[in-house]
């Protein structure tokens, strides 16, 4: 059943594509260029570190950028709500999401929107802080606004999946036929034979290997710290895996965890649950990621300080270069 009810999503979304492509159904299109950033599969393909990254790459070549998302899990029903005018942080991830706040937090100087339909978003963004380069948050799907370049991460095991419900993709692995470049995730997953395979199936001048880079650890505030030697961790993301995974590889001793659903909204309560967990097991600090940070209460007054473990997304070279050259000819379109 299953597979069935997965080969009747995955027709759907084609008839939908194709509605798009022979013009039957109507693509608007912003003033500034749109880089989209989507993913094929649901949740833990590293589409948001990429996000990040490419509106970096674009605010430190000189581009006025903005970010529009959706704005998954928040409360905020209207057509736009600027999250930060890249100056302050004007939104809280209630209300817009912790994708969007974490993304503003992290991209000073870039302007990031949610709302339901990102086309009229990106006008009220154009309206207000006029034309930009726009960085699409989850849009590979998101067909009803145009777009000059469609970044797709695909995690190495994507392509040997299904679609909804019988597996994690939301359309076949032929729609990255429509895809500008191809980003490998958890590459770290697949042997270098398994690699260039995927490569050669996807097309190897356009397809870009990603890999996930510590930082460092920082305090919710945003204040570098040491690692800690023995840790909690508290997650509710969709690979929670991977925070064990990152943290022990940088030397951190993993006293205990506790992991919730992605997207959590967590209490007060629950927090410090966590922090009486974590003080009994021997913690030094409690670990989380910052998409969980932002939706954390206030910290102050636990038995261990939270310690943010910070994430980006580094592309191997000659990728970086093929993706800057096309993300800073899009720069000069607004310079």
């Amino acid at each position: 059943m299953r597979r069935l009810l997965g080969a009747l999503f995955a027709s759907a979304a084609s008839l939908r594509v194709a509605a798009y492509e022979r013009g039957l159904l109507h693509r608007a299109r912003l003033d500034g260029p749109v880089v989209s950033v989507g993913n094929l599969g649901v949740g833990g393909s590293g589409k948001t570190p990429v996000v990040r990254r490419v509106a970096g790459m674009l605010s430190d070549a000189g581009a006025p950028v903005a970010v529009l998302s959706r704005g998954y899990g928040g409360r905020f029903r209207g057509a736009a709500l600027v999250v930060s005018d890249g100056r302050s942080v004007t939104a809280t991830a209630e209300e817009a999401g912790d994708e969007p706040v974490m993304l503003a937090r992290a991209l000073p100087g870039v302007v990031v929107a949610v709302g339901p339909r990102r086309d009229v978003v990106g006008r009220a963004v154009e309206a207000r802080f006029g034309r930009r380069v726009h960085v699409l948050d989850d849009g590979f799907q998101h067909l009803r606004l145009a777009r000059d370049l469609d970044l797709v991460c695909v995690d190495v095991a994507d392509l040997d999946d299904r679609p909804l419900p019988a597996g994690r993709l939301r359309e076949r692995p032929e729609a990255l036929a429509r895809a500008s470049l191809v980003l490998l995730t958890r590459v770290e997953a697949a042997s270098e034979d398994e690699l260039r395979r995927l490569e050669a199936r996807l097309g190897a001048e356009r397809t870009l290997r990603v890999r996930r880079r510590v930082v460092g650890f920082r305090t919710p505030e945003g204040a570098p710290v040491a690692p800690p030697a023995r840790a909690f961790l508290l997650a509710a993301i969709a690979r929670p895996e991977r925070l064990e995974g990152d943290a022990a590889g940088q030397g951190v001793a993993i006293a205990g965890r506790a992991f919730f659903r992605d997207h959590h909204r967590f209490t007060a309560g629950e927090l410090a649950a966590v922090a009486a967990r974590a003080a009994e097991a021997g913690a030094g600090a409690i670990v989380t990621t910052a998409k969980d940070a932002v939706r954390l209460p206030s910290t102050g007054g636990l038995a261990l300080p939270v310690v943010v473990l910070e994430i980006a997304a580094d592309i191997d070279a000659p990728g970086a270069d093929r993706l800057r050259e096309r993300l800073l000819a899009l720069a000069r379109r607004v310079a």
